[in-house]
């Protein structure tokens, strides 16, 4: 299983690549961490980041993307240009896209507690919450989201 963790931040799409293989973790290195759309009106560079970021998940053979999700409202929530990056990778075509909101992280997280600190990872500060996502999924999938 190879899912890819995204946390968008206003323009910005972060990402960490993580699989899971016989109960083990690996961190997979990948050639492109951020997506970033300086442009969000532009319909030609909201296609070309959808073409790219779906070739990023071809290339690596993802499986499975999986996304913070941010509030609607209120004083975290985010704003239309990530909604738009959203929406255009749940759009990509055979790719599964999985929204976490952050009450079933915190769960998740409670149940399977992650095996290693964040700082040993190697990963840079900025992919965290992406890593954190990646984990969740993995994690979701294989113990299931139900069990107690």
């Amino acid at each position: 299983m190879r899912t890819c963790g995204v946390e968008i931040k206003g323009s910005e799409v972060l990402l960490c690549l993580l699989s899971k293989d016989n109960d083990v973790f690996d961190i997979r290195d990948v050639r492109q961490t951020r997506f970033v759309l300086s442009n969000a009106n532009d319909t030609e560079e909201v296609r070309k980041f959808q073409f790219d970021f779906a070739k990023l998940m071809h290339d690596y053979q993802v499986d499975t993307v999986a996304i913070k999700q941010r509030p609607h409202k209120g004083k975290f929530a985010g704003g239309a240009v990530g909604f738009k990056l959203e929406t255009a990778i749940q759009l990509i075509t055979d790719l599964e896209v999985n929204l976490l909101n952050s009450t079933e992280i915190k769960e998740q997280l409670k149940r399977n507690p992650m095996p290693i600190d964040f700082e040993e990872t190697g990963l840079k500060k900025f992919q965290e919450p992406a890593f954190i996502s990646a984990y969740i999924d993995l994690t979701i999938k294989t113990y299931h989201k139900d069990e107690e």
